[in-house]
C-alpha cells in the first residue's frame, strides 16, 4: 500500500477504540487463545526466545506477560560507557536538536515544547541539545533501561493520538511523536559535579495497550483526557545505569532528550541502524 494513503487511512481509524480493545485482551489469561497468539506471534515476527528469562511460550498467563518478558541474566551487558542505549530497537532519528526542533522523518518535524506537553521552561533546558528516536518493533524487546543514572525528578502524561509510529507512519504524519500519547520521564544525572537533566519519553501508537514505570506501575490506563503530572523532588528515586525504569505493554518509541553542550552520541549512531539495549550511546563532554 502506498505510504501516503496508509497514513491517511490511520485518521479514519478508531484507534483508542482498538487500543482498548487490545489491551484488554492482552491482559486477560485466555488459555488456549492465549497461547495461539503468542505462538503465531512469535512465527510471525520471528522472536529470539533463547534470550528470554523464561524461553517456553507456554509459560506465560497472557499475552501482556509474553509481550513484557524479561531477558536472561547476561543477555545485554552494558558497555563501558557515559551513556548506553535504552532500548533494543531501531535509530528512527539522532542527532543535534536545531533550536527547539527535533527531526521526525524527511520534511517533518516538531518542538521540544510539544513532544514535552507544551511545558516551554523545561523544553528551554533542551534548546539545542541533543536527541535519539528509537523505534521498537513487534519483535523487539519491551522494557526500558536508563543510559546513565538518575534520580527522578518529574514525571507527566500527555493524552493524545494514537497513531502507529513505524517508519512508514513517521514519514507521513506530521509532527508525530508530539501528538501521540506519551509518558514524559525527568531525571537529573551527574558528571564532575554538574548536573545534567535528561529526559526520556515513552511514546503510545496504535494497539499499545499502556505504559508503566517502575516506580508507578501503570500509567494508562486511566486516559482522562487531561495531562496528569507527578512530582518526585520530595523523594529519593535514584535509578542505577541500565536498571529498568519502564515498559510497553504492545510496544512503541522512546525518545532521548540530552542538554546542549553536554553530550555526544556514538559516531557509528544514524538512522536506520539498529540498536541493542546496552550498547554505547554517546559519552558526556
Amino acid at each position: 500500500m502506498n505510504e501516503r494513503l496508509a497514513a491517511w487511512l490511520q485518521y479514519l481509524l478508531p484507534k483508542q477504540a482498538m487500543t482498548a480493545a487490545a489491551g484488554a485482551l492482552a491482559r486477560r489469561p485466555l488459555g488456549p487463545v492465549t497461547q495461539a497468539a503468542i505462538r503465531r506471534f512469535i512465527a510471525r515476527y520471528h522472536v529470539d526466545m533463547t534470550e528470554a528469562a523464561q524461553p517456553d511460550p507456554a509459560a506465560y498467563a497472557t499475552f501482556n506477560d509474553f509481550f513484557t518478558r524479561a531477558l536472561r541474566p547476561g543477555a545485554r551487558p552494558l558497555a563501558a560507557a557515559d551513556l548506553v542505549c535504552p532500548v533494543d530497537g531501531v535509530i528512527s532519528q539522532c542527532g543535534p536538536i536545531a533550536g527547539d526542533r527535533i527531526v521526525q522523518a524527511k520534511g517533518h518535524g516538531y518542538t521540544v515544547a510539544a513532544l514535552l506537553g507544551g511545558d516551554a521552561a523545561l523544553a528551554a533546558a533542551f534548546a539545542d541539545g541533543t536527541f535519539a528516536t528509537l523505534y521498537l518493533s513487534p519483535r523487539d524487546y519491551h522494557r526500558v533501561h536508563m543510559p546513565c543514572a538518575g534520580r527522578l525528578r518529574r514525571m507527566v502524561h500527555v493524552p493524545g493520538d494514537l497513531f502507529s509510529v513505524n517508519p512508514a507512519t513517521a514519514r507521513g504524519v506530521p509532527g508525530l511523536f508530539a501528538r501521540n500519547e506519551r509518558v514524559v520521564c525527568l531525571f537529573d544525572g551527574e558528571r564532575d559535579g554538574r548536573r545534567l537533566p535528561f529526559v526520556l519519553v515513552l511514546v503510545g501508537a496504535t494497539i499499545v495497550g499502556s505504559m508503566a514505570t517502575a516506580w508507578h506501575g501503570v500509567v494508562n490506563p486511566p486516559r482522562l483526557g487531561v495531562a496528569r503530572r507527578w512530582d518526585y523532588d520530595d523523594r529519593d528515586i535514584f535509578l542505577a545505569q541500565g536498571a529498568e525504569m519502564g515498559r510497553f505493554l504492545l510496544g512503541s518509541t522512546v525518545v532521548v532528550l540530552l542538554p546542549p553542550g553536554s553530550a555526544a552520541l556514538a559516531p557509528d549512531w544514524a538512522p536506520g541502524r539498529p540498536v541493542r539495549l546496552g550498547e554505547a550511546m554517546g559519552r558526556w563532554v
